[in-house]
């Protein structure tokens, strides 16, 4: 609105100068001696010098289109040649993304030609030569992109992985060091600090995530778990010499991190230590709310050395309260019912483990198995159990890039990762699990069986009588072979009970509830 305003304002205005400049008298003489005498009006005058303004500019124009051709010219070639470069390009890069090595060349190539000094044509080649599997030219185009100013970060992203690709760690860590020297990228931060952790460098590693954490590479929750689980490192080897420093940083990285269960129990054994009993058992229990686990009952049984088993069997009760039904909780009173030889009680804690609608882990079956044998010994159920347990699910473990671990480790033993265990269940083979043995009740204060002699053996060999045959229809065959004699196959008498079997006790002593 308001640009049609000013518009209509200078039309009038113009309009208006133009009427006053024609109603203006007078007359204006042009004379040149002996050539020419132009006389013209004030209005007259003013056209004359606008259309001659227009002429002349017209002429210098044209005159400058002539001596422009060439630059012209030049300029269209290469905006042709670029043209046909980047259609080369959007060509090249849909076809690396749809894996068509050929056609990727091909249009790298024309590329290459059209445009070669161009960034995203050197890309291009690299992508090629991976795709194709040619490592060395792959490298050799990351390496030239090193080496300019506006890809270097790309050169040295892909000599980094293509260094880990061949296994040269080493020169794979240069590239992620240089690179994060230059920015902090996420990658090359967290390929710094997984070479650190990897090598024990816990101060170098946490003053790295320090860095990313500054640069905002990273994001607030996992720069804290990085810094808790580089701190409980630490901690765990200052333990023995510096105990005072390895309790402020486990507590420092149980702030950090509440669910990391290894900083919880080291700092749990450190308050322990320095006796501060109280604290350590409330910081388990907080703990194990939220992630029941066996090193967190271990460390909270284990805060009084010299308790007896009645005391910690307690202690367990206290614990297990807090998550009842858990299996950990059951297992943790179980074996604490059975260091107290509270039998009864250790069995109706692992009924709901062992009942017939569930399928008893490793661990389940394996304390069966020591409250049959701390309660009766040497028998058949206790067999069973192992059995059971040779064949049940695995419990959880700490595991890190496939590999199953008992003891907890800030880095994975194959790549080198920070925090890379986590406390979770192996994965099982897919397909029907086998049958799980079973026992047949075996009859306890059964006489054994004496020894015969060699001569009343061969008589009861000979007593027995052959059993009958089944009938089975014949085969009709044109032509049988006689078949040959069938061998003599020895008698062998079954045994009531096992010969390694010490017999059933009476039933008043059994107590056995399953």
């Amino acid at each position: 609105m308001w640009r049609l305003i000013v518009f209509l304002a200078l039309l009038a205005a113009i309009a208006f100068g133009v009427a006053w400049l024609a109603d203006q008298p007078g007359e204006i003489t042009l004379a040149i001696p002996n050539l020419v005498t132009v006389r013209t009006s004030p209005f007259g005058a003013v056209g004359a010098v606008l259309a001659t303004s227009v002429v002349i500019s017209i002429l210098w124009s044209l005159f400058r289109l002539v001596f422009r051709l060439p630059s012209i010219f030049n300029y269209a070639r290469h905006a042709r040649r670029r043209r046909k470069g980047y259609e080369a390009l959007t060509r090249g890069m849909v076809a690396a993304g749809a894996g068509d090595a050929r056609a990727a060349r091909k249009a790298a190539n024309e590329a290459s030609r059209h445009l070669p000094k161009e960034p995203l044509s050197m890309l291009l080649n690299a992508q090629v030569a991976q795709l194709s599997g040619d490592r060395g030219a792959a490298e050799a185009a990351f390496a030239a992109m090193a080496k300019r100013e506006e890809t270097k970060l790309l050169g040295l992203r892909g000599l980094h992985i293509e260094a880990q690709r061949r296994g040269d760690e080493q020169a794979a860590d240069l590239f992620a060091r240089e690179a994060h020297r230059i920015a902090a990228l996420p990658w090359a931060g967290e390929a710094v600090v997984s070479s650190q952790a990897a090598h024990s460098d816990w101060e170098g590693a946490l003053a790295t995530v320090e860095a990313n954490a500054r640069a905002k590479s990273i994001d607030v929750a996992t720069a804290q778990r990085q810094r808790a689980v580089l701190e409980t490192a630490i901690a765990q080897e200052r333990e023995l010499t510096d105990p005072e420093g390895a309790l402020k940083l486990a507590t420092t990285a149980v702030k950090r991190a509440p669910d990391l269960v290894p900083a919880v129990a080291l700092a749990a054994r450190l308050l322990t230590r320095r006796g501060s009993l109280r604290t350590a058992a409330k910081m388990i229990e907080k703990a194990y709310v939220r992630e029941p686990h066996p090193d967190l009952a271990d460390a909270y049984l284990d805060m009084r050395p010299g308790d007896s088993n009645s005391d910690r069997y307690a202690r367990a009760k206290t614990l297990a309260r807090l998550v009842p039904e858990h299996v950990e909780s059951r297992l943790i009173l179980a074996r604490a019912a059975l260091a107290a030889r509270e039998f009864d009680e250790a069995r109706k804690t692992m009924a709901p483990l062992v009942s017939a609608d569930a399928r008893p882990s490793v661990r389940v079956c394996l304390m069966m198995a020591d409250i049959e044998e701390a309660q009766f010994g040497e028998s058949g159920g206790l067999r069973e159990w192992l059995a059971r347990a040779s064949r049940a699910p695995r419990d959880p473990a700490w595991i890190a890039d496939g590999v199953v671990s008992s003891r907890w480790a800030p880095v994975s033993p194959v790549t080198g990762k920070l925090d890379a265990f986590r406390w979770t269940t192996p994965v099982e083979q897919i397909g029907l699990a086998p049958p799980e043995p079973t026992l047949a009740p075996v009859a306890r204060n059964v006489e054994p069986i004496e020894a015969l002699e060699p001569e009343q053996e061969i008589e009861t060999i000979e007593a027995l009588p052959a059993p009958a045959p089944e009938e089975k229809p014949a085969p009709v065959v044109a032509e049988a072979a006689p078949a040959p004699a069938p061998a003599a196959r020895p008698v062998i008498f079954p045994l009531s009970t096992s010969p390694d079997d010490p017999g059933a006790e009476p039933e008043s002593e059994r107590r056995r509830a399953y």
